[in-house]
């Protein structure tokens, strides 16, 4: 059996299926940096499915609305409050966008208003691996050029008895891993690394 699955959860309401060269990249880092046994094909599960409950890390992403069915909803809550981690990427790397108030909404129903917060740039997850003694890299989505300077400082998470239950992004990080494994070479510096930080975090906190 495999030290770690990526598990991408697809979801009825929205465009659950973006990034698609992420996790062969991330998968790629993992084998590349640490002694994990990677499965290397990222595994999809719909998040109505009660299998899902057994996955040790999964990823949600989007542009669109987010608008869990009962079901999802009931395996999302169980998922976390049970010893899951859920990494959630906003692919718009926006604060008021469809994705990000559709989503943050349904975190507050499920879990309180209160529930999703911001974690503190001396969190464990900024050492677990790589040292990121900033917090959050910066993507180049955020750094775009465009004249928007909007530069998300921090990411949210849902606690549960100590522990991060859900991480969610503002940043893209999705998209900013999106590329073929071997243009990291071409990097100056590898932008997955942070990445890596985030399954060590899901997998030893």
């Amino acid at each position: 059996m495999k030290d770690f699955v990526f598990t991408r959860l697809q979801y009825d309401s929205g465009d659950w299926d973006v990034d698609q060269r992420m996790p062969s990249n991330l998968l790629n880092s993992l084998i590349e940096y640490t002694t994990l046994s990677v499965e290397t094909e990222e595994k999809v599960v719909p998040l109505a499915d009660p299998a899902m409950v057994h996955a040790p890390f999964c990823y949600l992403s989007g542009h669109r609305l987010v608008q869990f069915s009962a079901e999802e909803r009931r395996n999302f809550e169980r998922y976390v409050e049970h010893g899951g981690f859920v990494f959630v990427d906003d692919c718009n790397h926006d604060i008021d966008g469809l994705f990000a108030r559709s989503f943050e909404a349904q975190m507050a129903e499920i879990f309180g208003p209160k529930a999703l917060a911001k974690i503190a740039d001396d969190h464990p997850l900024y050492h677990s691996f790589f040292d990121f003694d900033e917090g959050p890299p910066t993507t180049s989505f955020e750094l775009n050029g465009w004249g928007d300077d909007l530069v998300h400082d921090y990411l949210k998470a849902i606690t549960v008895d100590g522990r991060i239950g859900v991480l969610y992004s503002n940043k893209d990080y999705g998209c900013e891993w999106d590329y073929d494994f071997r243009n990291k070479r071409w990097l100056a510096e590898d932008n997955t690394k942070f990445g890596v930080n985030i399954v060590l975090h899901a997998l030893t906190a």
